[in-house]
């Protein structure tokens, strides 16, 4: 094996554990909250912030932390994010009160935030042209595992550990990565020399106010005196925000990115997908949970044919986008999600047996697989080399934006229709919730339509010419 090969093997190993470690943290918590009730105390609204402020600073400076990557080094933020998040893990797992634990959780989310958005560029940069196809759909296969596999190994270590080895686990990992990132990665930077700061405030103050306004908007009302001045407030922001960006010479985040309609329409595919999933997820969590009374361990592997299935598909399913394009595949992939959540919504009901269920989750784990796959490679090979910072920045803000937005949504939705007193009461509310999540992952598959589609030759069927500063063929 040449210098080359290894090299590429240990970043594919730094940069899978990050993902793998940061991906986790967004479901792997939920299925503890009773768990940390018990043990810390806390009203609802606390439990919900151990959630919530995780994913509002990891949401909320994701571009930041992608900006911080192209001035200062790839490689060196990305080892600062990986000691921030051990950090902040152990701080969680030896939380003393609830309180503690949140702000633990919030400094978890900067740590995440400086981490995540550069896993796919260092990969990019690091990967021969040849593979780089195969190791970018690796590595986002090894994304939707971790986000699946959340509910199970939170299920698992709360049952036969305790609630605060789903922070512990973290340790160990940051352990390893650590000084192999600091040997073993290349360092990189962004094409700019300076770090626009007054853009980097206002993006992160325009997803603060956006973030901090969704996650309030189920229990506050979406019109109520703390929403509706963040949402709106946010939103100015960020326009002006888009407004800078368009005249300043080293902007913060190039706009020019938009223009290519690969980038643009994935972006928001993504945004719809992460939505409709993660709503869907974390009522489905619930409900078995719930009306159905299965511990949390019996509930995670429940969801086992779901999250099983990208580890036996997804490496077939690099070959078959290689033969008939990314477009192709992300759209199908995103249609199998739809309908297996479809599936779900229409048979759920409290006394549904768990058989009738398991074809769907397995149409929504091949849905899922076919999806992440190729979406990095498409995505990466959009845009220019030194873009690709941002560019990962963008799609990783905006799928967890995705999030945050589906959760709020489909609880909104859930409230309207039912509420927790009764099972009856449950499937009353999350019948119409799912449905919901049904209807944004299939507009995310009209999106993926709208990518080009080319001839192949020598490119992918996903490749377009370029605009400015762009790659429109995959490299």
């Amino acid at each position: 094996m040449s210098v080359r090969q290894r090299n590429v093997l240990w970043t594919f190993f730094c940069c899978g554990l990050g993902v793998a470690m940061v991906s986790l943290d967004n479901l792997v918590v939920i299925t503890a909250l009773p768990s940390i009730r018990e043990d810390l105390g806390g009203s609802i609204q606390q439990l919900e912030w151990t959630v919530n402020a995780y994913t509002l600073t990891y949401s909320v400076l994701m571009l930041t932390g992608a900006a911080l990557g192209d001035r200062f080094g790839r490689r060196r933020m990305f080892g600062i994010g990986m000691g921030v998040f051990v950090v902040a893990s152990a701080a969680a797992a030896l939380a003393p009160g609830i309180g503690a634990l949140i702000a633990a959780r919030a400094v978890q989310g900067l740590g995440a935030a400086l981490l995540m958005p550069l896993n796919l560029t260092i990969l990019t940069d690091a990967a021969p042209e040849r593979r780089r196809g195969a190791l970018l759909g690796a590595m986002s296969a090894v994304e939707g595992v971790a986000i699946a596999m959340g509910p199970l190994l939170g299920g698992a270590v709360v049952e036969h550990l305790s609630w605060q080895w789903i922070f512990w686990i973290n340790v160990p990992i940051g352990a390893v990565v650590l000084p192999a990132a600091r040997w073993k990665l290349t360092e990189s930077h962004g094409p700019s020399p300076r770090l626009d700061l007054v853009g980097t405030v206002l993006a992160s103050a325009g997803l603060f106010g956006i973030v901090f306004g969704i996650i309030n908007g189920h229990a506050d009302h979406w019109t109520g005196a703390r929403v509706l001045p963040a949402l709106a407030g946010g939103a100015a922001v960020l326009t002006a925000f888009v407004l800078r960006e368009l005249r300043v010479e080293h902007p913060m985040f190039p706009m020019k990115l938009f223009r290519h309609r690969t980038f643009s329409a994935m972006n928001v595919a993504g945004l719809l997908m992460f939505a409709g999933m993660f709503g869907s997820v974390f009522l489905l969590t619930q409900f078995l949970q719930g009306p159905r009374g299965y511990s949390p361990l019996e509930a995670g592997l429940r969801i086992l044919p779901w999250t099983a299935v990208p580890v036996v598909v997804a490496p077939l399913v690099g070959l078959v986008s290689d033969r008939v394009g990314g477009r192709t595949v992300v759209a199908l992939g995103l249609a199998l999600q739809a309908l297996g959540l479809g599936w779900i919504a229409a048979r759920v009901s409290p006394t549904v047996p768990y058989p009738s269920l398991v074809p769907a989750l397995v149409l929504c784990g091949l849905g899922m697989t076919l999806y992440f796959t190729p979406t990095a490679n498409m995505v990466m090979s959009a845009v220019g080399a030194g873009d690709r910072g941002m560019a990962s920045g963008a799609i990783s803000a905006l799928r967890e934006l995705g999030g945050v937005l589906g959760i709020a949504v489909l609880a909104s939705v859930f409230s309207a229709h039912g509420d927790l007193t009764t099972p009856d009461r449950f499937t009353d509310g999350m019948v119409p919730a799912v449905w919901t999540g049904v209807a944004l992952i299939a507009c995310g598959a009209l999106t993926v339509l709208l990518v080009p589609r080319r001839p192949r030759d020598n490119r992918s069927a996903d490749a377009e010419p370029a605009v400015p500063g762009c790659v429109g063929d995959v490299v």
